[in-house]
């Protein structure tokens, strides 16, 4: 299957939004990067149509410090970690330094709040009707406070953050007025992942990140009121389980997750409605351990970049020999735990960073795939058409 280069500058690293928040315009024809085209990274803007592109941010600072960047500027720089698209309006939110901010596809900005001191950051969310920002922080001691690290932790963070009853925060911020509207303190937790829901912006999946307990601390919600463990150790779940990568199906109904059992168990994908209730697991073959994301698209579509191997005899190398090698679409029918695997392209990236990782998504329409990678070299953001 053809793939098309959608960002075009062979000298910069250039790469998706994470991939919970869409890196696309409602309309499909815009897309939303981010460049380090010169040297440090920022926000750009792309007309799929006629090719023209506009600087959104002007961050001359590096990048933050905050999960995944371990590496990064102490409570200075843009986090690329932070950034979270509104689709519908095409106003971006993200974090420079301390400063919440946003800005929308003709540059203007505008500065919402900041988060407090001792505080540090991870991946944002807007609601789906474009009123709240959630911004969850942890108590830096989790990172190791103001050091500047040269890589991640050696220590066991969700260790640390156990035995020292650190915290993080829920962080509800009002998109039109800046103001913080809710501060939900969650102790003795590691949260890295937020995600409203769809169809409420009342409720929000969150997570427990690297816990020793994978299996049943990985994902929770909050619905404004309590807080709801998603993943119960019963007679076939585990808390030694690996669960990861949550996300809501796009008409709200579901959270999907993906993982593998205890004990060398096989990989798994897993639904599950937001109350706790019908929970469906289906285990992949035995042999289909690579890693990877899955992202939703249309009634029963996903998209992913891992754990699909081709048929005996053909090359499933990738250039370090883990993570998987191909972008596949799936048509899941959770009902009969049966998966129709549509492989639609070579995605060849190298996994050697977080940044490129493909995280796959779907545009709005479902007709094409998008996805980062850096086989020619320097990251870029290509896509595929998916099949009729």
């Amino acid at each position: 299957m053809k793939i098309t280069r959608a960002t075009i500058t062979p000298s910069a690293h250039e790469q998706l939004l994470y991939f919970t928040s869409s890196s696309l315009v409602k309309d499909d024809k815009r897309l939303v990067f981010i460049s380090d085209r010169d040297r440090h990274p920022n926000l750009f803007v792309r007309n799929l149509e006629n090719g023209q592109e506009r600087q959104l941010t002007q961050n001359t600072d590096g990048y933050l410090k905050s999960y995944v960047y371990f590496d990064g500027n102490p409570y200075r720089g843009f986090a690329k970690a932070s950034i979270s698209l509104h689709s519908p309006s095409g106003t971006v939110y993200y974090i420079q330094g301390r400063e919440i901010r946003s800005v929308d596809l003709e540059g203007h900005q505008h500065l919402l709040n900041t988060y407090p001191e001792g505080q540090m950051t991870a991946f944002t969310h807007v609601s789906e009707d474009g009123k709240f920002l959630c911004v969850p922080t942890t108590d830096d001691r989790a990172l190791d406070g103001d050091k500047k690290l040269s890589k991640q932790p050696e220590y066991d963070i969700d260790a640390r953050v156990q035995s020292e009853n650190l915290s993080s925060y829920l962080r509800i911020f009002d998109t039109k007025s800046g103001e913080q509207i809710h501060c939900e303190q969650v102790s003795r937790a590691w949260i890295t992942h937020v995600q409203f829901s769809p169809k409420d912006n009342q409720k929000l999946l969150y997570n427990h990140e690297w816990p020793a307990d994978c299996g049943i601390r990985r994902m929770w919600l909050w619905d404004g009121k309590s807080h709801h463990r998603l993943r119960n150790e019963t007679s076939t779940q585990s808390k030694g389980d690996w669960t990861c990568h949550e996300m809501w199906t796009r008409d709200g109904q579901f959270i999907i997750y993906h993982g593998a059992y205890a004990n060398e168990g096989p990989a798994y994908i897993g639904r599950i409605r937001a109350d706790g209730s019908d929970p469906v697991e289906i285990s992949l073959p035995a042999s289909w351990k690579r890693y990877g994301h899955f992202t939703t698209g249309g009634e029963g579509m996903l998209v992913t970049d891992g754990y699909y191997e081709p048929p005996e005899g053909e090359d499933s190398t990738n250039v370090l020999g883990w993570g998987g090698q191909w972008i596949c679409v799936m048509k899941v029918d959770w009902d009969k735990k049966k998966i129709d695997w549509l492989p639609i392209s070579r995605h060849r990236s190298s996994w050697d960073s977080q940044d490129s990782h493909p995280h796959p998504i779907f545009d709005h329409s479902a007709n094409r795939v998008y996805f980062t990678s850096d086989f020619e070299g320097k990251r870029a953001v290509y896509y595929a058409l998916v099949p009729a």
